[in-house]
């Protein structure tokens, strides 16, 4: 009897394993998301800024 609930117990704490690593996968996948996404953001508003600077450089040069 000890065996089988061992053996229970055991299979119970494989599946509890396999949920929590998919719910850490989820997390960590949401992360990423959410740092591509402000990586995005800081690239598109330092982008204009950057252009306008060398733009800036650029008709100074040319006078």
């Amino acid at each position: 009897m000890y065996y089988l609930t061992a053996k229970i117990a055991a299979k119970f704490a494989v599946m509890r394993s396999e949920r929590e690593r998919g719910a850490t996968a989820v997390e960590y996948g949401l992360m990423v998301a959410l740092i591509a996404a402000v990586i995005v953001t800081v690239v598109a508003l330092l982008g204009t800024t950057i252009t306008a600077k060398f733009q800036t450089v650029l008709d100074a040069i040319s006078k």
